[in-house]
């Protein structure tokens, strides 16, 4: 993956893009730190198809989604009772 200084990135849009697209994800850096990384869309896609609910959206969504939160319940077996006496 390609590093860019955000100065680059915004200099050489196009440049970056077009990098994007042929060879992949490029990291922008600001200041030396990683700040983003620009990806191509079909791989976003992907990674978006993929992703998992966390709980806090599961919590906020609009959706009842009370399955997606209980454990499957387990098979209990009864003991018989024993006659006291």
């Amino acid at each position: 993956m390609k590093t860019w200084p955000i100065q680059d990135a915004k200099a050489r849009f196009s440049e970056f893009l077009e990098a994007c697209i042929a060879e992949g994800p490029q990291m922008v850096t600001k200041r030396g730190a990683e700040a983003a990384v620009l990806v191509p869309v079909e791989q976003w896609r992907r990674l978006q198809s993929a992703a998992r609910p966390t709980l806090k959206q599961l919590l906020l969504s609009d959706d009842g989604r009370a399955e997606a939160l209980t454990p499957p319940r387990r098979v209990v077996r009864r003991r018989t009772p024993v006659a006291l006496g």
